[in-house]
């Protein structure tokens, strides 16, 4: 059966998104927000010309899946996941926004992303091949690329606008949400990360790493800390926040086959594009081949097949 098209734009009836993002199209609901993810694919921060179908509900049921499993460790921003629960003009658009959508709470994001580092990979490898550390952390002499570190590390990045997100030291991340915020963070990252990465370790795939967003609730005048405002937001463990590796295929010493855009990536090389605007359009195979593999690691991490009602 030929896959339907990938959905690229969203809207509710005539309503466009109010935010958009690489992915997500965002919907402003007063206290609430209306997440969509679309099926759009990014490269070397670029949007592609075409997308992957399904990828917006493999995000989005991903997502759902260790929001509810992690809410013992920290409250998330989801409210309902069921179309029929939204507002009107979003209930309107229920065959579109089902499975690949959520409404959630607003809150103030941080202004910094999360990462959790197991294995050495990515630009934690190219910080680490030059200067032996990642983000301050300094690490082990004759570490591989790839090779599992440790003891796993948290490690700041700055969000970027556009462009690639840039490392930071704690110090920095400090300056920027505060030490008792940053402490908290740094807690709940590494948290969220040993629980994703020891279940998925029983499903055959190693999370290498993963990058956290957290937002603020609104200070209401109750008793909450600070640290108590702290909410995980955006998405979480999937495999466009995260590196996902095989288990029965890892060998440390270079990189890995991974759960990701990794045919995207490999075509475009192959293509020698430029990285430069227009981004070129992906071939029936490369799609499908990504597809797949999206696909997989839901099964496998979630233990169930994507809702495609």
């Amino acid at each position: 059966m030929p896959l339907a098209p990938p959905i690229l734009q969203t809207t509710l009836a005539d309503r466009r998104p109010d935010r958009q993002g690489k992915v997500r199209d965002i919907y402003d609901f007063g206290d609430r927000l209306l997440i969509v993810a679309s099926d759009r694919i990014s490269a070397f921060d670029y949007v592609l010309g075409s997308g992957i179908p399904d990828k917006g509900k493999v995000l989005t049921q991903m997502s759902a899946f260790w929001f509810a499993r992690t809410q013992t460790i920290v409250a998330n921003h989801v409210l309902s996941t069921d179309p029929a629960t939204y507002p009107g003009e979003a209930r309107r658009a229920a065959t579109l926004l089902r499975g690949r959508s959520m409404l959630v709470t607003r809150s103030e994001p941080l202004p910094i992303e999360c990462v959790a580092r197991g294995y050495l990979s990515g630009s934690g490898w190219a910080d680490y091949a030059a200067t032996g550390e990642i983000c301050g952390v300094r690490l082990p002499r004759g570490l591989r690329e790839s090779d599992r570190l440790p003891e796993p590390i948290f490690t700041p990045a700055t969000k970027a606008q556009s462009g690639h997100d840039i490392n930071i030291s704690e110090k920095d991340a400090a300056d920027l949400v505060g030490r008792r915020v940053l402490d908290r963070l740094r807690d709940l990252t590494l948290r969220l990360y040993a629980e994703g990465a020891a279940h998925a370790e029983s499903c055959g795939i190693i999370v290498a790493d993963t990058k956290f967003e957290f937002g603020l609730l609104p200070d209401e005048g109750d008793s909450r800390t600070i640290g108590d405002r702290v909410i995980l937001i955006d998405e979480a463990l999937t495999p466009d926040s995260s590196r996902f590796w095989a288990r029965d295929e890892y060998h440390p010493g270079g990189a890995q086959p991974s759960f990701d855009k990794q045919f995207v990536r490999d075509y475009l090389e192959r293509i020698r594009w430029n990285k430069q605007p227009p981004a070129p359009s992906l071939p029936d195979d490369v799609v499908t081949k990504t597809r797949e593999k999206y696909v997989e690691a839901f099964r496998r991490l979630t233990g169930r097949e994507l809702d495609q009602s």
